[in-house]
Order: structure tokens, then sequence, then C-alpha cells
């Protein structure tokens, strides 16, 4: 993939797509096709197919996806299986018919087995149950990535696929309804410190375990897969390090500045106790990460802050 290469990133509004889009202009790559939401269907057979024969991407970059927290995904399970699934189909297929060169699908670590053992390795997909709170999310995703894996077994196409941990930065969904558990956080200790609150109620007990990278770094690993990794197995993106949840609460809590109490809302689920990525695969290749949880988390909150007037909150 050199600088004049097409490439196409479906999502590139979202928060990896707009990241990857940002990292590639700032690299020299000129010739990005982009196409809105309102202008390309991705959940439509006909109109996928049409778009990349009438485009001919050589590398695809697949972003593009319906994304959410515990609460979402309990509320919409069958839009988040159908939708996640029928990008997939759509994409990878057409990028098989019309001779993509390559193409880069996203997983997701909440794919893994719910109790499955610490780190996870990709060794470890499909060895147990799912945890129910984003099984129709794991269930399209994993299909997704299967179906690379069947392709270049078939077809010989180069088609690979990254599993990244939990993401987070600029562009992220900060709506209560919908979002993952640190932008949610972030919401809620801004939103108690500017309404002088005594307090602000996190879901669950505090005890989960999350690993969480910076969406800079996460673009910088996909440019660099792209680049550097041909394998039929996926490989797993994250920082090796994770945290509590309640540790991420007081972290968060001491960034924005909010001076009240935390309360545990223990009726409401945990979902998963731990989810931490075994990175070694990737390390070998000689990629690490590079911003901090605590730098990641004042960049994101400083966005947020420059930015909350045109979020739909």
């Amino acid at each position: 993939m050199d600088q004049n290469s097409k490439i196409y990133i479906a999502g590139h509004n979202g928060l990896v797509g707009s990241a990857l889009l940002t990292s590639l202009k700032e690299k020299g790559y000129r010739n990005l096709i982009l196409r809105e939401e309102g202008e390309l269907d991705l959940t439509r057979q006909e109109a996928t197919e049409r778009f990349i024969r009438s485009c001919k991407p050589e590398y695809v970059f697949i972003c593009a996806a319906r994304v959410g927290g515990i609460h979402a995904n309990r509320t919409y399970p069958a839009d988040f299986y159908y939708i996640n699934a029928m990008i997939a189909n759509n994409l990878i297929h057409s990028a098989y018919q019309n001779k993509v060169t390559k193409l880069l699908f996203l997983g997701s670590s909440c794919i893994y087995p719910r109790e499955a053992p610490q780190p996870l390795k990709e060794d470890y997909l499909l060895s147990g149950k799912l945890e129910s709170t984003n099984e129709p999310y794991a269930i399209a995703k994993i299909a997704g990535l299967k179906m690379c894996e069947y392709y270049k077994s078939q077809y010989g196409c180069n088609f690979i696929s990254a599993m990244p941990t939990n993401l987070y930065g600029p562009n992220d969904n900060f709506n209560l309804n919908t979002s993952h558990v640190l932008p949610a956080l972030i919401r809620k200790f801004h939103d108690a410190k500017i309404n002088k609150a005594e307090k602000v109620v996190i879901w669950g007990t505090g005890k989960p375990r999350r690993e969480f990278l910076y969406i800079e770094d996460l673009a910088e690993a996909l440019i660099f897969l792209m680049q550097n990794y041909n394998e039929t197995e996926f490989i797993n993106v994250g920082t090796g390090e994770d945290i509590t949840i309640h540790d991420l609460a007081l972290m968060i809590k001491e960034i924005v500045g909010f001076q009240g109490n935390l309360e545990y809302d223990s009726v409401q689920p945990d979902g998963t106790p731990r989810k931490l990525l075994e990175i070694s695969r990737l390390r070998a290749l000689g990629w690490e990460p590079k911003i901090s949880l605590r730098d990641g988390i004042r960049m994101t909150y400083q966005w947020f802050t420059s930015n909350r007037h045109k979020l739909r909150l």
C-alpha cells in the first residue's frame, strides 16, 4: 500500500474510521475513497456490490459497524446482529468479486468467551460461551473474521482481521443510552461537575477489569498491519494492561475535576469479569502503543468539552 493506492475506508465518520482517515492523510495517502452513510447503505448487497465495482478500491478497511454498550446491546439485539453481519457479508464478498488487493476487517475483544483464561490469546476464540449482554454483536463479528479466513483459504484473498480491545478517543459516542463505559463516565462526571451534583452513579460493582486503547494508537496499528501482516489468523491489538472500572472512574473523576462521591448500582450487570488481550504476536512484529491511559483520557475529555455543543447527547 503506497501513497497513490486507492483506499476505501468503510465508516470513515466513526470513532475508528475518523482516526484512520486522519492518520492516512498525515502520512501522505491521497487517493482515499469515502462515502457518507446517506450515500451508501452497506447493509444492501446490490448497492455495496455496485459501489465496489465502480470505484475499484485496491485496499479496504472495514471500520463501519453498529456499536454500543451493555444497554444498547440488550435493547437492540436484532439490529446489532443484522447490521454488522450484513456489512461484513456484503463488503468481503464484493471485495473478492472485484479483486481487491487487500482487506482488513475489525473484530472486537468482546467476541471472546466470557470465561476464557486471561490474558486472551487468539487461540481462545470459540472455546466457550459468549457474554450474553453482547452475544448478537459478537456472533456477527465472529462471522466476519471467519469469512475472511474462508475466502483466504478457498480463493487466496489477502483478507486479514484485527481484534482491537476497548477503544476510546475523539469522535467517541457520549450518549448515555448507547455509549461504552469510558465515554459514559466522562459524560457523567462532566455533567455532575457542571450541575454541582453530590454523586455519580456507576453501573455494576466496579470490580470488572477492562483494557483501553486510544483511537490514534489503533489507527497506527491498522496501517502497520495493512503493510506488514498477511496471515490467515486474526491478530489482537491492545496495550497488554487493564484497570478496574472503579479505578478508571477515579482517574476520570480526577481529570474532569468532579468533587462529589461515587455510588455503584450493583443491580445493573457487570458484563464480562475481565477482558485483557494477549498481544505478543503484535509486539513480535514490532508494534507498540504510545499513548498512556491517563494522557488519552485527558485528550478525550478536552475534545469532548470543545465539541459538546455539536454532539447528539
